[in-house]
């Protein structure tokens, strides 16, 4: 069975970081795609980013461009969300994803979505 776990959320305030993981289970990891997603109350999941594992090539929405950066490391299973220059507008549970084919993945499509972690950012 498939299974994502997410950790590293909390509070952090305007301007700091935070390092989110995303470690993996029952899949091949090098050749499935990766994403993050995040869900504000009362709103829909939006994406936030991903990675193909075909090419290694990332992909950012454009609210987090410049300030967000999501790796992999395959031999760990694991996938980051590194997130810098935070501003509150970025609270929200953070959900990390995963699929085979990348554009289900980043439609939020036919993927396997870990539990979420809470970041909140004060100003």
């Amino acid at each position: 069975q498939v299974q994502l776990v997410e950790s590293g959320g909390g509070l952090a305030q305007a301007g700091g970081s935070l390092r989110l993981s995303c470690a993996a289970s029952g899949v091949t990891f090098s050749r499935i795609s990766m994403a993050w997603f995040r869900q504000a109350p009362g709103k829909e999941r939006v994406f936030v980013t991903a990675i193909n594992w075909s090419d290694g090539n990332t992909y950012y929405a454009d609210s987090v461009k410049g300030r967000f950066t999501i790796s992999r490391d395959n031999a760990k299973n694991t996938v980051y969300l590194q997130m810098n220059s935070l501003k509150p507008e970025d609270t929200a549970v953070y959900y990390c994803a995963a699929h085979p084919v990348f554009l289900r993945l980043v439609r939020g499509e036919s993927n396997y979505w870990g539990q979420g972690t809470q970041v909140t950012v004060s100003s």
